[in-house]
């Protein structure tokens, strides 16, 4: 709402003898850091995006539409909560989570004598929040998730095969952005 975006950049972490490992996800709101977390997640984002796929090509069940479609079954899931580095780090260091909402739209009936239909859909709420206690929302469809995860987890793969101890290159705008700001409580 406020122009705002996020960029999601992995580090990677390495071993004693300077060998990449895994993944550290660095945050940044509008090109300025925002928090580091999400210690060793690679796999965890990793086999997200294998779910958020499986889920879209499923045919049946009762959600009709691919947009609403996610792995996980109940109304209010979590799927992902990336929070500060490591155990001994400050609390309120950085957070980055996701949550499955379902909402009930108003459909407006067109063409017949009925007056409209509610109809439910499920969403992910991607919810970013910095040191300073300022949050940022992003509301995505499972494509847009499904999007967000897999060039994350490209990008997860590439900078463990070539070995980034820098913050890899930033992308373009990616689909978390310009979601608003909101204080949290």
């Amino acid at each position: 709402m406020d122009g705002s975006y996020l960029t999601v950049t992995p580090l990677t972490c390495t071993d004693s003898v300077g060998v990449p490992y895994e993944v550290v996800l660095e945050l940044r709101r509008d090109g300025t850091p925002y928090g580091m977390v999400g210690e060793r997640c690679g796999w965890v984002l990793a086999r997200l995006a294998l779910g958020v796929a499986a889920a879209r090509a499923e045919q049946g069940g009762c959600w009709v539409d691919p947009d609403d479609r996610f792995p996980g079954e109940g109304p209010e899931t979590e799927l992902f909560a990336f929070r500060c580095r490591e155990r001994a780090d400050v609390a309120g260091g950085g957070e980055l989570r996701c949550l499955l909402r379902t909402r009930p739209i108003w459909i407006q009936a067109r063409d017949r004598p009925a007056p409209g239909e509610w109809r439910l859909t499920r969403r992910a709420i991607v919810e970013a929040w910095g040191a300073g206690g300022l949050g940022l929302r992003a509301v995505l469809t499972s494509a847009q998730l499904g999007e967000f995860l897999g060039e994350l987890v490209t990008e997860v793969e590439r900078c463990l095969g070539e070995g980034c101890g820098e913050p890899v290159r930033e992308r373009g705008r990616n689909p978390v952005e310009g979601a608003g700001t909101s204080r949290r409580r």
